[in-house]
């Protein structure tokens, strides 16, 4: 499929060919899920902690006699019924992260980038670059392309002037073409993609590449 490349001024200077079994394939809505709630995931910390009956301080003697005095029998102070006392079942630290099957995310990035394509939020711009590094020259192109929505920035090359100068926009995130993050492609408005990326996202998410297949088995 055809796609309009724009320049910095948002005028329409020549077409880029977009592979359609990336930016036009049927979209996965489980594997987008699955990705968001992955990167979820392993971004927790795990280190909410709280102290059982055995690690709570206090003494260990009986409250009171186990027989007649009218009230409910205890052994110890510490105990979860207890105002101080410790808390039953509570969290532990530990790790929430896990692994994501490779094939499963490669099918949610290409479902993500055919869904943003498909609503017209994916934007193809020239390659350029912020000299100066400067946060209000990004800023002036980005409101020409997308009028300060809510955007995601994907670069083909490493730049560190752009991702200086893009750093202090609260409301952009930068992604490079072969480290994209499922919960910024699903929850930003709008897609801005470099040419140079396009290029690269069409070699490293397509079909053809090979990449995500089974040795020895055919592709379906």
């Amino acid at each position: 499929m055809d796609k309009k490349v724009l320049s910095v001024k948002g005028k329409e200077v020549r077409k880029i060919t977009l592979d359609d079994t990336v930016f036009a394939r049927e979209v996965s809505d489980g594997a987008i899920y699955h990705a968001v709630r992955n990167e979820l995931a392993n971004m927790r910390v795990g280190t909410a902690s709280t102290k059982s009956r055995s690690e709570v301080a206090g003494s260990h003697r009986k409250p009171w006699r186990q027989k007649g005095t009218g009230r409910a029998r205890a052994g110890t102070f510490q105990s979860p019924v207890r105002v101080g006392g410790g808390i039953a079942f509570g969290p532990k630290p530990r790790d929430y992260s896990y692994r994501l099957p490779k094939k499963m995310k490669r099918v949610a990035m290409k479902s993500l980038l055919s869904l943003k394509n498909g609503t017209d939020d994916l934007i193809v711009v020239e390659d350029f670059t912020v000299e100066s590094g400067k946060t209000r020259d990004l800023s002036a192109i980005l409101s020409v392309l997308t009028g300060q929505e809510r955007t995601v920035l994907i670069l083909g090359d490493d730049d560190s002037m752009v991702k200086r100068a893009g750093r202090n926009i609260p409301w952009l995130r930068m992604l490079s073409y072969n480290r994209l993050r499922a919960h910024d492609l699903f929850y930003g408005g709008k897609l801005v993609v470099t040419e140079t990326a396009a290029q690269r996202l069409n070699e490293f998410y397509s079909d053809a590449s090979g990449k995500g297949t089974v040795p020895g088995k055919e592709k379906p």
